[in-house]
């Protein structure tokens, strides 16, 4: 499975919207979209998780990474996601205290940071 990523802006954050298979494979894909993201000035981002299927611990570095760079910029990195296996990953490891967690992009765009 590959991974899609497709981005649009609201207001002063910018929505990541991913699909597939995060993992070892494909997550450098999204390190470079999240990389060059805050390189052009974007560091309020949602990435939104609804059409990933799949996410490894690859994926996870990438996505604390990218929280890394955005928290450098005052910026912030919420996620959006509500399916129950990929919600079960971020529990597990404890990131559900590290990432704001959303159940729409809506919701993550209105909260304030």
């Amino acid at each position: 499975m590959d991974l899609s990523l497709s981005t649009r802006t609201e207001g002063d954050r910018t929505i990541v919207a991913v699909g597939g298979e995060i993992d070892v494979y494909t997550a450098p894909k999204l390190r470079e979209q999240l990389i060059d993201l805050v390189s052009n000035g974007s560091y309020h981002i949602v990435v939104d998780l609804e059409g990933v299927e799949f996410l490894d611990s690859t994926g996870l570095g990438v996505l604390v990474g990218g929280l890394k760079r955005v928290r450098a910029h005052d910026g912030s990195l919420r996620l959006v996601c509500t399916q129950e296996r990929i919600l079960k990953i971020f529990r597990i490891t404890g990131l559900t205290k590290v990432f704001p967690i959303h159940a729409s992009v809506d919701e993550a765009v209105a909260a304030s940071d």
